[in-house]
């Protein structure tokens, strides 16, 4: 006969979810020059307050997904597969150095800096 510890689980599924907010080392000014840009080009409804949340989020992902290879959900989740096609695109227009791994780190912060400074014009 299992006890009663044995028959439960020893832990439970439950649904990630995403961070309130990932600025990815952005400041709140340079985020929201990048929202003003996702909001005049990729359907983010705002507001721009400069916090990256999941709807900025999910409007970086349909430009991802549109032009640098993003092949995961719209869901506004940035994980390995958003921050990999980021990187992809930073590569190619802003000089981060390298690896296209997904992984994030500082090289990779300073050239979303560089677009974030690019998306100032939208605002």
């Amino acid at each position: 006969m299992a006890t009663e510890a044995a028959t439960k689980p020893a832990a439970s599924a439950q649904a990630v979810s995403p961070l309130a907010v990932d600025n990815h080392g952005l400041s709140t000014p340079e985020a929201r020059n990048v929202q003003c840009w996702l909001m005049d080009n990729w359907g983010y409804p705002g507001p721009l307050n400069g916090q990256l949340g999941t709807e900025s989020w999910k409007a970086i992902q349909r430009f991802l997904q549109a032009d640098w290879g993003y092949p995961g959900p719209i869901n506004g989740v940035p994980e390995f597969s958003t921050d990999r096609a980021l990187l992809t695109f930073l590569t190619a227009e802003y000089g981060y150095p390298g690896p296209i791994d997904g992984v994030w780190g500082p090289g990779a912060t300073v050239a979303f800096k560089r677009f974030a400074a690019w998306c100032a014009g939208a605002c």
